[in-house]
């Protein structure tokens, strides 16, 4: 499985935008999202508002079986939702800053009916 976190700089004057399309995604089109996210294999995305030094930011949190992939599908995908989130990300997103990783524990591998890494 594969882990990451970044911070995203909101563009000033987005924060409205923002919080239209969390609540789009988990809301009115909650199931297009989670369709999307098993198409890519994606096991958990969230995300937190944080505001710090006058800036807004998205911290994105995000885990796959692998985030390669997860990004190609996401980039081919033929479903509205995935257009609709990459217009939101073009209009709001003015910098991405990955966060390093420090620790990684999960105990995905262990719910009923989940494949484990070697099986």
């Amino acid at each position: 499985m594969d882990t990451i976190c970044n911070a995203v700089r909101l563009k000033p004057g987005s924060l409205e935008r923002v919080r239209a399309w969390a609540q789009t995604l988990n809301d009115t089109r909650r199931s297009e999202t989670l369709a999307t996210l098993r198409d890519e294999a994606m096991l958990i995305e969230s995300v937190f508002l944080w505001h710090t030094d006058g800036a807004d930011y998205l911290i994105y949190y995000l885990k796959a079986e692998n985030l390669a992939r997860a990004q190609e599908i996401f980039a081919r995908s033929t479903h509205a939702i995935d257009a609709f989130h990459a217009q939101f990300k073009r209009d709001t997103f003015e910098s991405t800053q990955p966060l390093a990783l420090l620790l990684d524990l999960d105990t995905l591998s262990e719910l009923p009916g989940t494949k484990t890494a070697s099986g």
